[in-house]
């Protein structure tokens, strides 16, 4: 992951395309539609696990479905999301986290969301080498239940916030910065200023490049639907529809039908008979 070659690509007005994956088929898919980055995100509790946020997901439960992802990617950069549970215990559990994530999962790169620990824990991952994506705005990790999953940087002072915290992410040696769930003409001046690119998630049209969650994209997340995301399928009601077909063609004996069942030669058939 070489950050200067991300910034002479955002020169020359590369868009980046980004795509969330928890398993090997979907990765497939990614890879072969040409996405530049697969992010095996901690979104996975909420779309995958049935957990009712994020914060529940455990560095095992990432490894294994980071494991699964990099099986199916062969072109696009992997990018292992650093969940609320891997970093908890500071910059040095942060790091063995993202080693994990590196050598068990064979990831790229790292996600970090902003946090309290963000700046020593960014610190510590940029001198071990690893490769990092900032993530600004709205972070699910440590959203207070009370306001909730909402636009972050609507007052003055919460945008200059947002400013600050992805130039930090910049100065301090990340190779993008994610941008979720703000104001779009606070993201134009932020891509305008940093060098790096940012990649937008609810964040408008004037970033380098942009993120959905797969199962949001194709229509597979049905809970709620954020008004940032836009179905480009209603997967949901075709898989619905395709076992529904199944399940009523066993039912009236129309399946398996002789197309979709082994045979066996009637002379081989009569002595296995005699051989009874």
């Amino acid at each position: 992951m070489n950050t200067q070659e991300f910034i002479r690509q955002k020169k020359r007005h590369k868009k980046w395309v980004m795509v969330t994956a928890y398993d090997t088929p979907t990765a497939e898919i990614l890879d072969a539609a040409g996405v530049d980055f697969v992010l095996v995100g901690d979104s996975v509790g909420m779309v995958v696990l049935g957990y009712p946020t994020t914060t529940g997901v455990t560095m095992d439960e990432m490894i294994h479905h980071a494991k699964a992802v990099r099986r199916g990617t062969r072109r696009a950069k992997l990018i292992g999301d650093l969940p609320l549970s891997g970093i908890t215990k500071g910059a040095a559990h942060a790091l063995e986290s993202a080693q994990r994530f590196i050598e068990e999962a064979r990831c790229d790169a790292v996600k970090l969301e902003w946090g309290r620990k963000t700046p020593e824990i960014l610190r510590k991952l940029v001198r071990y080498k690893i490769p990092v994506m900032g993530h600004v705005g709205l972070t699910p990790q440590t959203v207070d239940p009370k306001s909730g999953f909402k636009v972050r940087g609507k007052s003055a002072e919460s945008a200059l916030t947002i400013f600050k915290q992805a130039h930090f992410f910049e100065k301090h040696g990340a190779f993008a910065v994610l941008l979720e769930c703000i104001p779009g003409p606070l993201s134009r001046v932020i891509t305008k200023t940093l060098k790096v690119p940012t990649i937008g998630i609810g964040a408008g049209r004037f970033c380098d490049g942009q993120v959905l969650v797969f199962h949001d994209l194709v229509g597979l997340f049905t809970r709620f639907k954020p008004l940032h995301v836009k179905r480009y399928a209603e997967g949901r009601l075709i898989f619905e529809k395709a076992v529904s077909r199944f399940s009523k063609e066993v039912k009236n004996g129309k399946f398996p039908d002789k197309r979709h069942s082994f045979q066996m030669d009637p002379k081989e058939f009569s002595r296995w008979e005699r051989l009874l």
